[in-house]
């Protein structure tokens, strides 16, 4: 279970300052950090107000919202099928900050945003993170963003305290590396693999030097994902890394569940068992 904190509603506006707290409260208990992705708006937005808080309360330390986009070049063909289903429930990135709101009122639990630059370029990078933060929003994801040309995106980012989380892959360059470590705020996203979510082949190839690398330049916290789908897995990442992001596992039982009330209970029920793995290792 999470702390009493993660369960209260807070005001609006903590940014990268709440994820850096459950991050040190975690360190402290000596507990690792279990990420939950899901994809906002599959199969609907009120379904995914209502069971964010209910992640929290099963284990989640942080959770993911996808943002439904046309071209998700990051994401495996589960995220990518829910991403479709979910596309047309925000016709506008304001509508996607509507759900936040409504989630935020409900959790304190820190909420990071998966999304793609085209959205946040269109609503202009520094009203993109005033408006994520005014919502509930305490920092973002943006995959097709290298962290090389993503000097304006952090600029904005880092001047409302909001955190630009950047992703570090199994062939990232040293020198890019240290950059992302560097400046990644939040957390540093360890991709666990080369491919897309959802894989397994390859899983944590070269992740313990990869790990020993970024150490050498940050101690931001360090979490993996991409392909972490089983208690076991959990286990083991967990191990090496401050936490661990789980996405296709959570969205594929939304997906196959028959009902609304199935697919709650068939996911709070997984992220308990991912939790217990975690804490095993």
């Amino acid at each position: 279970m999470t702390s009493a904190a993660a369960q209260r509603p807070a005001a609006p506006g903590a940014g990268s300052a709440r994820i850096d707290a459950a991050f040190a409260d975690l360190r402290r208990r000596g507990r690792k950090a279990l990420v939950i992705y899901v994809m906002a708006g599959d199969p609907d937005p009120g379904f995914t107000a209502r069971l964010v808080p209910k992640l929290s309360e099963a284990g989640a330390d942080l959770v993911e919202l996808g943002y439904p986009f046309s071209d998700p070049v990051a994401d495996g063909p589960v995220i990518q099928a829910a991403g479709q289903r979910a596309l047309h429930q925000f016709p506008t990135v304001g509508a996607f900050f509507d759900l936040v709101r409504k989630i935020r009122a409900k959790t304190a639990v820190p909420l990071i945003v998966m999304t793609y630059y085209n959205p946040v370029f269109r609503h202009g990078e520094a009203a993109y993170v005033r408006d994520a933060l005014a919502a509930g929003l305490d920092g973002a994801i943006l995959p097709d963003l290298p962290v090389v040309e993503s000097e304006a995106w952090r600029a904005a980012s880092l001047a409302q305290g909001f955190a630009s989380v950047a992703l570090e892959a199994p062939n990232t360059p040293p020198d890019v590396a240290r950059e992302i470590a560097e400046t990644s705020r939040g957390f540093v996203y360890l991709v666990s693999l080369k491919g897309v979510t959802g894989q397994d082949r390859g899983l944590g190839d070269n992740l313990k030097e990869r790990v020993a690398r970024l150490r050498q330049w940050t101690q931001t916290p360090l979490a993996v994902g991409f392909g972490i789908s089983t208690p076991e897995h959990a286990r083991h990442f967990g191990t090496l890394c401050d936490g661990v992001v789980v996405g296709s596992g959570v969205v594929s039982r939304i997906a196959e569940a028959r009902s609304p009330a199935a697919a709650e209970a068939a996911v709070l029920d997984y992220v308990r068992a991912m939790r217990k793995g975690l804490d095993r290792g």
